[in-house]
Parts: C-alpha cells; structure tokens; sequence
C-alpha cells in the first residue's frame, strides 16, 4: 500500500510540474531550507543538541507525545528521538532500543547497509520520556506503537524514500509490535534476537536450550562454577555488602544483599550464553580458583550492580512490561535447587516499585502478535543466534504470511545480525533488505552493504545484563 501511494504522488507531482512548465511552486525554496530548519518545524518538535560527524548532520530532538493516544487532549510528554541525517533521497531506518535513547550518533545494521537516515526513538516512560505524573496503564504495546506512529507521520513528509523498521531485543521486539498496529507505515521490517513469549507459563523451551547449547564439557564447567558461588555464598554476599556501603548502593527492591546476590547468581549460566561464545568457555575460571577470582568473574558475567537498587530502577519500564503483557522466562537451574534459597525472586515484580501497581493479561497481547506475524506479517526479517537463550523462544512465520523469513546465525549469541549469517542466508536476507530499503539490485548480482565500515559510529547494541532482552 505504501509503495503504491508513493507511486500514485509522484506521478501528481510529475503532472503538475509538466503543466506548470517547471518545478512545483516552494520546490525550490524547500530545496534551499536547512535540514534542521525542516525538522523544527514539525508540530511539537524541538532542538536538544546537535552534533558534529563527518558525513552526517544529527540532532538530539523532543519530541511532544500524547501520554494516551486514545484520549490525546488529557496531557503530554516530551519523548527525546535523534536523527542521524544522510539526505532527504535517502531510505530512513526507524530504530528503537527499547530502552532509553543515546545521545551519541550510530548506525543499526540496516543504517550501515542501505546507506540511509535513522530516526533512534527513546521508548516511553525511560527517564527522561516519561509524563510528569506517571499513569503507569499507559505503558503498553499499543501506546508505543503509536509513538513510532506519529513520529513516521510528522518526519515522513521529509524524509519520502522508503522507511525500515529495526531493533535488537526488546528493540525488535518493539518493532514487530509497531509492525503489527500500524502494518502501512514501514516497508520492511529487521528484528533481531526478539523473544516471543506467547505462553508465559511455559517455559520448557529453555530448559531445553540449557541442556543442550554448546558442548558438554562447557556445560559441566559453568554449572560447575555457578554452583560453587553459591557454595561459597556467605564470602560473596559479604563482599557485596562491603561493595555497596563503600559505593553507595542499597537493596530495598531486592531486600537484603542475599537476596541480590541470588538475583544475580543464578542468572549467571544465561549470562555468559547471551553475550559470551562458545570458544570463550576456556576463560570461565574452575570452581577451584580463589573467592575473589570468582567474585570478579561474576561481576563481569552478571555484573553485581543489577541486584540493587540502582541498577533495577532505571529498566523499571520494562519490568512493568514483562510482568503486564511481554512475559518473562520462569527458568531456575534446577542443579541449584539444593542452594537456592528464594524460589521465585527472579520475577518481575520483584524489580517493579511496590507503590506501581501490576497485572498481567493472562497472555492476550502476545497471543495477538504471535497469530498476526504467523498469519498476517509481509517484508518481516528475523534474525535469531543459535546460542542466544532468548532466542528459545522465537517469532514464527506461517501460511498467510507473504516476504517474511526468520535466519539463524550458527554459534552466534544476542549479538546476531545479518553479517553473521551463513553466506547463502545473508545473501537472502541481503537482498529482502535491499528491496524492502528501495535499492535496486540486479537479478543474480551479489549484494553487500553500501557503506564501509566506522569504528565511531558502527557500535554493537548497548549491553542489558542477565534476564533483560
């Protein structure tokens, strides 16, 4: 529908400059205008920062959101979004995180091989695109959905060549619901390592994944190491308290330094597969090294600070979600089960203020999204890594669905992304992308990026520890 609607304006505007004898009236003018001028000129846009890079122009923008898109006179919201600009010619990348929004420029991977715009959208309610007097109700899929939705809309009239929606975890996650609500705006879409969990309450997928990722013998020395952490759990929590005092942090959520330090303990076998490969199991140290030799590989894996307060309170957004709509895995490593000693703890509302209230949906949301991406999706790439946990649970595509495809990258882990793809796969996606973003490629020819590659501005995705995608 979007390409045909580009086609049926092009074809007015080509009219209308044939009967004027010229170029439309203010082309010329429109032409002349800066880039930033265009952009400030959308309804409720508005200037934080721009900075210098070479090759590109971009701004650090608010942008002003309605808290409830079903009732948008009942309050507002600035939500911060960045524009990496190329040309107004060129196809934009609407990128998300998920999460909060950096203000450092970067290029996703469909950035680095369209050669396009990207627009980085700063998901609701992470600090600081979060309304005043926070109705946490109006924290859900279709909300921010609806945020994508109006940013297409207001930046679309500049930016015309095709749109790409991208993100890695929940950011692809966010993509696929943006997909799934307003199915016209982009024409294509790339989500990479976005869990799908349809059945909140069936978890056995992962279980399945742990007990066969990478080899046995790293299997055993993982399990090996995480158990003794917990056998020598009184040396590690009180390290970890004496940590806190002297840095500052405190464990209200959590409840006590044992019970963040079994947050965090027990998450560390997930730990080392979504961001760690196989041939790094050699670098796990055995359950013989020394205490503090243990200690600090843990911080490394699982990172201490996500058992405290300051380290949960920033994600509170997500948490919200995972307990609300998204769901989360209920996995606990049954060899821990002679030491565990807080069954359960590891869920979200254990990260979620108590004074927010919670309810989850019984799974309707992501019932709904499962069947429209199975049944319903067209130009959907996903991309999973074999050795990711989140991708335990994948998107599906069905009969019904038209151009879409899911690829595995072998050995990969929540980093995987379509240069990671078996050569034959990455050509075939290659190509899906390059038709989606608009670039004409010629039928047999070998298709790669457009760009090369920039260490400032080709950064891998900002890391989420332990059970965050």
């Amino acid at each position: 529908m979007r390409k045909t609607l580009r086609w049926v304006l092009s074809l007015v505007v080509l009219i209308g400059a044939v009967g004027l004898g010229g170029a439309p009236a203010g082309a010329a003018t429109e032409a002349r205008t800066d880039i930033k001028d265009r952009i400030l000129a959308v309804p409720g846009m508005s200037l934080i920062e721009e900075k210098p890079v070479d090759g590109y122009r971009f701004f650090v923008l608010g942008f002003e959101q309605p808290v409830d898109h079903r009732h948008p006179r009942k309050g507002t919201f600035t939500q911060r979004i960045s524009i990496l600009h190329k040309g107004e010619n060129r196809p934009m990348v609407f990128f998300t995180s998920g999460y909060g929004l950096s203000e450092d420029p970067s290029r996703s991977e469909p950035t680095q091989m369209l050669d396009g715009n990207q627009v980085s959208m700063e998901y609701r309610f992470f600090e600081p695109s979060r309304p005043e007097l926070a109705d946490w109700s109006k924290l859900d899929i279709w909300q921010a959905a609806s945020d994508q939705h109006r940013i297409f809309k207001a930046l679309n009239r500049i930016y015309g060549a095709n749109w790409i929606s991208t993100g890695g975890s929940k950011g692809g996650m966010t993509a696929t619901y943006y997909r799934r609500f307003y199915p016209q705006d982009m024409d294509g879409t790339v989500a990479y390592v976005a869990p799908n969990d349809v059945e909140n309450d069936e978890d056995s997928a992962y279980y399945d994944f742990f007990a066969n990722v990478g080899t046995q013998e790293c299997r055993d020395r993982l399990n090996d190491v995480q158990h003794e952490l917990f056998d020598r759990r009184d040396e590690m929590v009180s390290r970890l308290e004496k940590w806190a005092k002297d840095e500052g942090y405190t464990f209200e959520l959590a409840g006590d330094a044992d019970r963040a330090f079994e947050i965090v303990a027990q998450d560390l076998v997930w730990g080392f597969w979504q961001y760690h490969l196989l041939d790094e199991c050699g670098d796990v140290p055995s359950k013989d090294a020394p205490t503090d030799e243990l200690y600090e590989w843990a911080d490394e894996i699982g990172g201490w600070d996500a058992g405290t307060d300051q380290g949960m309170l920033p994600y509170t957004p997500y948490y919200y979600q995972a307990g609300t709509q998204l769901g989360s895995p209920d996995y606990e490593e049954p060899l821990l089960d002679d030491v565990r000693k807080y069954p359960g703890i590891n869920s979200p509302r254990t990260y979620v203020p108590r004074d927010i209230p919670m309810k989850y949906d019984g799974g309707r949301a992501m019932r709904d999204i499962d069947r429209w991406v199975k049944h319903r999706s067209s130009e959907m790439l996903f991309v999973n890594g074999e050795n990711d946990p989140w991708s335990a649970e994948p998107f599906e595509v069905g009969r019904g669905a038209e151009d879409a495809h899911v690829y595995v990258a072998p050995g990969q882990n929540h980093g995987a992304n379509i240069a990671k793809l078996a050569e034959d796969d990455r050509a075939a996606a290659t190509r899906a992308l390059m038709k989606w973003g608009g670039v004409d490629v010629e039928p047999g020819a070998s298709v790669k990026r457009l760009t090369p590659y920039d260490k400032r501005l080709d950064k891998p995705q900002e890391r989420h520890m332990t059970l965050r995608p």
